[in-house]
């Protein structure tokens, strides 16, 4: 193969190629620097930025992949065809698995809205199991809390956006009540 041929054949698809992703790489570093700046800024534990800095990173990488097909002009009908198989497969999967992908857009929400945080007290008003207990930690697909009595309880992010929850100070600081 005439290797002169091919890149003087393909130069503008192999500029745009360099082009793309010199620019997916600043987008990504400079994501990256931001998500770890709001992380610092509102007190986000550093493995929840990440977290972030992960579906980011998937998110771009899919765009890349979509842009350089369309940059080297593969023939669509074939990708299409392919990938729409391909989507309806995970769409039925997905479907099947919802309270997964539930709890994981719940722990992205939680991140970013911030109704409670790591070492809050929190009461959740469940009328079949209430809780009281301390935020442990805040993962993708679960919370954990902590009892008054050292329990561990896994309760997943979705039923925290749906259950009514109250934020208690301190379990120890006395109570006062009034007439």
């Amino acid at each position: 193969m005439d290797y002169s041929n091919f890149i003087i054949q393909y130069s503008g698809a192999i500029i745009s190629t360099i082009i793309l992703l010199v620019v997916v790489m600043l987008v990504r570093y400079f994501s990256t620097k931001a998500v770890k700046k709001y992380a610092v800024i509102s007190e986000i534990l550093e493995h929840r930025a990440n977290l972030v800095i992960k579906y980011i990173s998937v998110l771009l990488t899919v765009i890349t992949m979509i842009a350089i097909i369309v940059i080297w002009g593969v023939d669509t009908d074939y990708i299409i065809t392919t990938l729409s198989g391909v989507l309806a497969v995970i769409g039925v999967a997905l479907f099947a698995q919802w309270s997964i992908l539930s709890n994981i857009t719940s722990g992205i929400i939680l991140l970013f809205s911030f109704p409670f945080k790591i070492g809050d007290i929190i009461r959740i008003h469940d009328k079949d199991f209430p809780i009281e207990a301390e935020i442990d930690d805040i993962r993708t697909f679960h919370t954990l809390l902590k009892t008054q009595d050292g329990q561990y309880i896994t309760y997943p992010n979705n039923l925290l956006l749906q259950k009514g929850i109250t934020i208690v100070k301190n379990w120890y600081e006395p109570q006062e009540f009034t007439d």
